[in-house]
Order: structure tokens, then sequence, then C-alpha cells
């Protein structure tokens, strides 16, 4: 048997094991057959044996990230650490920007009301810090490589004001400093909207849900270099908790300044 055959049947061994021994020891205790399933499935990604990273909140700051390292990683093993009784009120509560100027977090509790069509965005001006747009042809297409990332996506932000109160004549959250950081487009286009989606169609399914993103800088860096996303519905069928990189495919950022290179060896894996 070749060195490659055993290597991935020993890959599998292991899969299986470490399933066996889980269904054991949570029956053993008592346990609940979809709360183990949902355990699992925050464990394990669907298709691939390889186990989600998962690190600690108040690490955060801490990571660089690594060349063909993955879009995002679970934090608390993909477990929200926000209380739906926490929360009375349709309204978002924006984190004042920081003494650099950066914005902090935000928190949104959220209902089917709050959703609105991208559509009926306009067009934004602020700069936020770490702004420094270019465009650069990455694999044959042009691509403006930072855009304007809003914390809580505006899509999800209909009928409040840009102070978080509830406001019906209210489109969604425009140009508000609170609510955007300079933002990678594949972070922005493709990372984030894995998780945005899964709030709003919790929402679209008449479902209220607490989304909190917050940003994450390295020390005294004017870009974040990810965003800590957590999200939990009030009947509980929507709990996640994740870090998502900042990055884009062939261009390094320099985070301090948000100044950015083209390198071609730079890549990301897909979760």
């Amino acid at each position: 048997m070749s060195k490659r055959k055993r290597k991935k049947q020993s890959s599998n061994t292991s899969f299986w094991l470490v399933i066996i021994l889980a269904v054991f020891a949570f029956f053993f205790k008592g346990g609940d057959i979809h709360q183990l399933a949902n355990n699992l499935t925050n464990q394990f990604i669907p298709g691939n044996s390889k186990t989600v990273k998962s690190v600690e909140d108040n690490r955060l700051s801490q990571l660089t990230f690594k060349s063909g390292g993955t879009a995002y990683v679970f934090v608390n093993n993909n477990k929200s650490d926000l209380n739906a009784k926490d929360w009375k009120q349709n309204q978002i509560v924006y984190g004042n920007l920081d003494r650099l100027n950066r914005t902090t977090q935000a928190t949104g509790y959220l209902s089917r009301a709050n959703l609105v069509k991208s559509n009926t965005r306009t067009s934004q001006t602020w700069n936020p810090t770490g702004w420094h747009q270019k465009r650069l042809k990455i694999n044959g297409k042009m691509v403006e490589i930072q855009n304007r990332g809003h914390l809580l996506a505006y899509s999800i932000t209909g009928k409040f004001d840009n102070n978080g109160r509830y406001n019906p004549r209210k489109l969604g959250s425009l140009d508000n400093p609170k609510n955007l950081a300079t933002q990678t487009a594949f972070s922005n286009q493709q990372t984030m909207q894995i998780f945005e989606e899964r709030v709003r169609n919790a929402l679209a399914k008449n479902k209220k849900v607490i989304y909190k993103v917050s940003t994450v800088f390295k020390g005294n860096g004017l870009m974040p270099i990810g965003y800590h996303a957590e999200a939990l519905s009030t009947d509980g069928t929507l709990n996640f908790n994740v870090f998502v990189w900042n990055v884009q495919p062939g261009v390094q950022f320099d985070y301090n300044t948000g100044r950015s290179r083209v390198d071609r060896s730079m890549t990301v894996r897909s979760n």
C-alpha cells in the first residue's frame, strides 16, 4: 500500500473514531441527538475531513494570516456569546469610534421589518481609516481591492437611522462612520456574504436575530485584520461565531496603513 493511501486511510479512520467516541460520550451523558448533530456540524466542514480551527475571542488581535489559510475561523467553537434575554426592542447599538477614529462594533436586534433591497443603497463618500483604494488586475480582471465595508450589512438595517433608532422612513445604514471600515473586496463580497446571508434567511423566516460585528485591529493599525461576527436567533436555530480574515488573494496589505502591493503568491483557501 502506498504512503498516500495509508495516510488517507489513517485520516478517515481518525475521523470516524472521533465521531464514534463523540456519540458514545454524548449518550452516556444523556445528551440530545439534535444537539449532537449541531455540535458535529460545527466541528467539521461538509465533505472535508479537516477540522475548522477554533480560536478564543480574546486572542483575535494577536492572530496573523498566513498565505494558504482559510477565509475564516471559528471563535469559541462557533457558539455565540450573545444572550437573547438582553434585548427587548428593535434597535442597533453602534460603538463609538476609538481614539484613532477607527470603528469598534455594531450590534443589532433585528426582525424581518429590517430587510431592505441592496439596490436601494446610494453612493457613500466616508473614507474609513486605512482607506487607500486602487484598482489592480487580478487573474485578468480589474478589481477595486478595497470596499467601504459595513459592519452590519445595509440589507439588514432598514428602518433604522444612523443612531440605530427605529424610523419607518429610513432605508438603511448609509455613509455611517460608525458602521463602515476598510474591507477587502474578497472579505466583503465573498466571505462576509456567507454569514450575512444566514442572518437574512433567518429574518425572512420571521425570526428575531441578534447580530454583532466587531472590527479587529492589530495594535495601532488603521486597517482591520479581520471581523468578528456572531449571531443568535431568539429561538436558537441560528447560532454562529466566526472571525473573518480581511484578506485579498493576490494582494498583500500593510494593516498599519492600509496600503497594498501585488503578491501573486498570496492565496486564501475556501473553508
